[in-house]
């Protein structure tokens, strides 16, 4: 065997096995913190980690004129043009068609969605229009 590799050898297994102690001690660090007492109150059941519900989205092209008002900077005359400019292919088009001011979209750009109406669009109006 050539000293070279042998060398190379040794210095691998002692790599190899330096780590081993700093790991154990590691985990056991780590499971010691773990058992550790804690308060009652501070452990959190797993209903109570739940993340809250998210907002419902206000659609620009079916939603009143009434839910369109009720939206941070929009104003009746507003939820008026908002309605007149329908169908919105995205929510960008209430900034870029100037339907809305720069502030107020960016104010309300995360509380709207602009749906696509489906195939049957017609057939659902109707339908709508009955009731």
């Amino acid at each position: 065997m050539k000293p070279s590799s042998l060398f190379a050898g040794i210095a691998a297994a002692l790599l190899l096995t330096a780590g081993q102690p700093f790991a154990a001690e590691d985990k056991a660090a780590g499971a010691a913190k773990a058992n550790a007492a804690k308060p009652a109150d501070a452990v959190k059941p797993a209903e109570k980690a739940k993340a809250p519900a998210a907002a419902k989205l206000v659609d620009i092209n079916s939603a009143s004129k009434q839910d369109l008002a009720k939206l941070p900077g929009v104003s009746e005359t507003d939820a008026d043009k908002i309605i007149a400019g329908r169908p919105y292919g995205s929510k960008a088009h209430l900034q870029t068609r100037n339907i809305l001011s720069a502030d107020t979209y960016q104010g309300l750009n995360k509380l709207v969605i602009a749906r696509q109406p489906t195939k049957d669009a017609g057939k659902n109006a109707e339908l709508q229009k009955k009731k």
